[in-house]
């Protein structure tokens, strides 16, 4: 069998008992052992379980002259791949062995893929430092394992999205579906048939049975992102199911169980919202036994350089571009705007920058005007927050901040150097700092 396998191109070993084997194991990577059940004085089953434990990665194909459907059921429950009964004929041998090895290369691609979902969306790539953010990931390590449902707030472009992935890769559950839906984005009727699913003839165009997204996340998690959006008739069984875990499909009687982690997300004011009478006070309460607040990306200036990289080398990667960085006047601009878009627009503004820059560091005229000038964009300036419009002095706090951490540079962070500039004394500054996102670990303060 050996010598007819190399003639077909295989690399083939062999050996005549265990010991013989394990050693070749032991100095080559074996992809597949074809492993008789009797070996002489050894037992094959138990060469079998030592391969199992000794070299997980490697297939194993049992063969036989004494093939029983008991046999054939102990050695697939003991790990092997297959069993093969004598004679054996080449060509089950080659459909075996060929099954064993594109099986290994699924494996294979199958942990890569996962590896590169950890790059991706693991807690590791949300870029910064900020405090706020750093306690939100200390908070994920700690549920990240429960089934606690959380609730995700923030304006939009903060990274919501990418915070709740990072949770669902943080829990045993990664190996399970992540299956969001922006609530948002549907009517009220379909959006009740896209989460629970629903039965044939349930409402006009329903021809057949749908599986809900509940139902599909199953082992997995379900995030609902824009939940502040939901109906008061949803949201009475979104109450239901997060409370009870069951649900029925739309027009079924049959009640499901939902083994599903919720992750919600919303950019409302939610207590507002309870307050007016448009959100459920109970499933608000329900929903928020987690909360974890992104803050804007001009509370977090600090991070705009270690961000801007971030985006810079993943788009010069993408585009096969290559630049040296930012010159100093760009990554002012950059820190000084105000991101009405938060992340997503510091991550578009980047994506144009490389697109369009001719030089070797990007630079102020690789920015959009808006940007240069310090200015939000004229489509921003309605100064609204969610639903709700700005006050006189919520509105003046962005020049404000703006002045300060101009002066703060000004004097190379120097806080008393600033107050005495500003005409404030320290005190009144370091609340302001504090209130205004720039009293933040990782400045450098010169007092």
């Amino acid at each position: 069998m050996g010598d007819w396998l190399v003639e077909l191109g295989f690399e083939v070993w062999t050996a005549s008992n265990s010991r013989q084997a394990f050693e070749a194991m032991n100095s080559e990577p074996i992809d597949i052992a074809l492993i008789d059940v009797r070996l002489g004085n050894e037992d094959g089953f138990e060469v079998l379980n030592e391969s199992k434990r000794r070299f997980p990665k490697t297939s194993v194909i049992m063969m036989t002259g004494y093939g029983t459907p008991d046999t054939g059921i102990s050695a697939l429950r003991a790990g092997a791949f297959d069993l093969l009964t004598k004679p054996l004929i080449d060509d089950e041998l080659l459909m075996s062995i060929d099954r064993a090895l594109s099986n290994h290369q699924v494996v294979e691609e199958n942990k890569n893929l996962r590896s590169q979902l950890d790059n991706k969306f693991g807690l590791e790539n949300i870029v910064g430092n900020d405090a706020r953010m750093r306690r939100a990931f200390e908070i994920i390590d700690s549920v990240a394992d429960t089934k606690t449902t959380i609730l995700i707030t923030g304006e939009s472009g903060t990274g919501k999205s990418l915070l709740a992935r990072a949770i669902h890769q943080r829990s045993t559950r990664k190996r399970g579906p992540f299956i969001e839906v922006a609530c948002g984005a549907l009517p009220e009727n379909l959006l009740e048939s896209e989460l629970f699913g629903h039965v044939a003839g349930a409402f006009t165009g329903a021809t057949g049975n749908k599986e809900g997204k509940f139902k599909l996340a199953e082992g997995g998690t379900l995030f609902l992102d824009e939940i502040g959006t939901a109906s008061p008739a949803l949201q009475v069984k979104l109450l239901r199911v997060l409370q009870e875990f069951e649900f029925e499909q739309v027009g079924g009687t049959k009640t499901f169980k939902a083994d599903t982690r919720v992750v919600l997300a919303t950019n409302e004011d939610l207590n507002a919202a309870v307050a007016e009478g448009r959100f459920r006070q109970d499933l608000y309460y329900r929903i928020n036994i987690i909360n974890l607040q992104l803050p804007s990306l001009c509370e977090r200036v600090h991070d705009i350089p270690a961000l801007a990289d971030y985006f810079l080398q993943k788009v010069c990667r993408e585009t096969g571009r290559s630049f040296d960085g930012f010159d100093s006047q760009a990554m002012t601009s950059l820190q000084n705007y105000r991101w009405p878009g938060n992340v997503r627009e510091l991550q578009n503004i980047i994506e144009r920058a490389v697109l369009l820059g001719k030089q070797s560091r990007i630079g102020t005229e690789d920015l959009p005007a808006q940007v240069t000038e310090g200015i939000a964009p004229k489509n921003a300036v309605s100064m609204s927050k969610g639903s709700q419009k700005l006050t006189l002095k919520e509105a003046l706090e962005g020049p404000e901040r703006q002045i300060i951490l101009q002066t703060l540079r000004d004097n190379n962070w120097s806080r008393n150097a600033t107050a005495d500039q500003l005409g404030i004394n320290r005190t009144t500054l370091y609340k302001k700092m504090r209130k205004l996102g720039l009293e933040t670990p990782g400045f450098a303060y010169n007092d």
